[in-house]
């Protein structure tokens, strides 16, 4: 009896050590040690979900609770079980952050364009870089493919005439997305040339847009290079009118030359300059027949120009192509503002300027002006009360709206200033710009993104030169003895 009773106390003891020594063991529960996702890239087109799963590390961890975000959110957005919709073509990253201890993962968006294009649509950038920009140049053809990665688009066609500085062979590109993987083909090389020059401007125009291969129905035109507003060449060495070509000597397009030269080529959905000073209403009047819209700045653009890899996807976007287009180049500038000098070029903090319109509004526009003109205006004091986006003070381009402002009464203006908002389609500035000319940063407070000319009293030659828009007259100016 005894024995067995011993027995039974052995088998008690033996239990309970066991029991012990298994609380000396791995705990039920644990802290967090890491995360990781199924995915660490993602591929969605424009419209499309897909759920991200997270596996947060030890199995046994106590808190397993997560948050997430998307670093564009106007790219894709995520919510808070992980689910990812793709809004509109680009790139953004995923990050899953743990609550305990902030371990994270990440997994790389692409976003691609969903919309086709009816009918297609053709564009043509046209780098006139033989000049001090043909690094940019350079840089903007390899920021045009990462944004052709983007398209999912057969029927988008995107040409690239690019003549840079040193360089002999001008020649013309084709950017293709064939499965994901963008091409690169040279439809043709030219010959040592003026890319500014009429002739040799219509060429290029006539390679692509005469073509039956790139036949279709919508087109756009970028034209990248100097510029310089409405400003005819020659009229003084300092500035940079519209193109700029410095081979065997110095070559420039006037706007004149830039109507021959559109005059041949079809209708454009728009015309995007990447230029400087080019939303001038006396340039965006002058060519209100060949386009739908004209997109660019009153004032000086970035060194950088556009990000391509942005505004690419916004040119083959459906919806309003412009409004898509001037938001693209707004918005990389805007993201990286301090309002202080840039550094340098690859880190812009300096803002930008961008205003798209509405070219069929312009006539509409004139004949308001020309209604609501006062009979006389003393322009004695009216350059210095009126904001200026030329720092150069050599032209200085003048704000359209508060020129109007200054010169007509409440009931008048009230009038204008409609027609003017009907006419623009988008105007985004960042609170100040930098004006690499003058080497300084400058208010934007209480501009509206299209400038005009104020002739001086002293009928100087640019007066003789504005006198010669088309503006100057449709809008009533010439009445005004100015």
């Amino acid at each position: 009896m005894r024995t067995k009773l011993y027995f039974l106390l052995w088998i008690c003891f033996s239990v309970l050590f066991v029991s012990c020594g298994d609380n000396d063991g791995e705990p039920d529960v644990a802290a967090v040690t890491g995360i990781e996702l199924n995915r660490s890239e993602l591929s969605l087109k424009e419209g499309k979900s897909e759920t991200l799963i997270a596996v947060v590390t030890p199995d046994n961890a106590a808190n397993k609770k997560v948050t997430w975000k998307s670093s564009n959110a106007s790219v894709a957005t995520v919510d808070a079980n992980g689910k990812v919709t793709a809004l509109k073509a680009g790139r953004t990253t995923i990050t899953v952050i743990t609550e305990d201890g902030g371990k994270e993962a990440v997994c790389k968006v692409t976003v691609q364009s969903s919309v086709s294009v009816k009918g297609g649509r053709t564009v043509l950038v046209y780098l006139a870089a033989d000049n001090s920009l043909s690094t940019f140049a350079l840089e903007d053809l390899a920021e045009m493919k990462e944004g052709m990665a983007l398209i999912g688009d057969n029927n988008a066609n995107l040409l690239v005439y690019i003549d840079v500085k040193g360089s002999s062979s001008p020649r013309l590109i084709e950017l293709k997305n064939e499965n994901g993987a963008v091409t690169e083909t040279v439809v043709k090389t030219y010959g040592s040339r003026n890319s500014v020059g009429v002739a040799e401007t219509q060429e290029v125009f006539a390679d692509v847009f005469s073509n039956s291969k790139y036949q279709a129905e919508s087109y756009g035109l970028v034209y990248w290079s100097h510029g310089d507003g409405w400003l005819p060449y020659p009229l003084s060495a300092s500035t940079r009118w519209v193109g700029e070509d410095t081979s065997n000597g110095l070559h420039r397009m006037n706007i004149s030359e830039f109507v021959e030269i559109l005059a041949t080529a079809p209708s454009f959905d728009f015309i995007l300059f990447d230029a400087c000073f080019m939303q001038s209403v006396e340039v965006a009047y002058e060519l209100r027949d060949y386009t739908n819209y004209c997109i660019g700045s009153p004032t000086e653009i970035p060194g950088p120009g556009a990000s391509y890899d942005e505004v690419v996807p916004a040119m083959f976007s459906a919806g309003n192509v412009a409004f898509n287009i001037a938001k693209a180049y707004y918005e990389p500038y805007a993201a990286k503002y301090t309002g202080k000098i840039p550094s340098n070029n690859d880190n812009w903090t300096g803002g930008v300027s961008v205003c798209a319109l509405k070219t069929d509004q312009l006539d509409r526009l004139a004949q308001v002006t020309k209604q609501i003109l006062p009979e006389t205006v003393d322009r004695t004091q009216l350059r210095s009360s009126i904001f200026y986006y030329d720092k150069r003070n050599y032209v200085s381009y003048y704000d359209l709206v508060g020129m109007i402002r200054e010169i007509t009464d409440d009931t008048a203006y009230a009038t204008w200033k409609q027609a003017f908002d009907d006419a623009v389609v988008s105007w985004d500035t960042t609170p100040m710009n930098y004006s690499g000319i003058a080497y300084i940063m400058f208010s934007m407070e209480n501009t509206n993104g299209v400038s005009c000319y104020i002739p001086t009293t002293s009928d100087n030659l640019t007066d003789k030169a504005y006198r010669s828009t088309e503006w100057y007259t449709a809008a009533g100016f010439n009445e005004l003895n100015w």
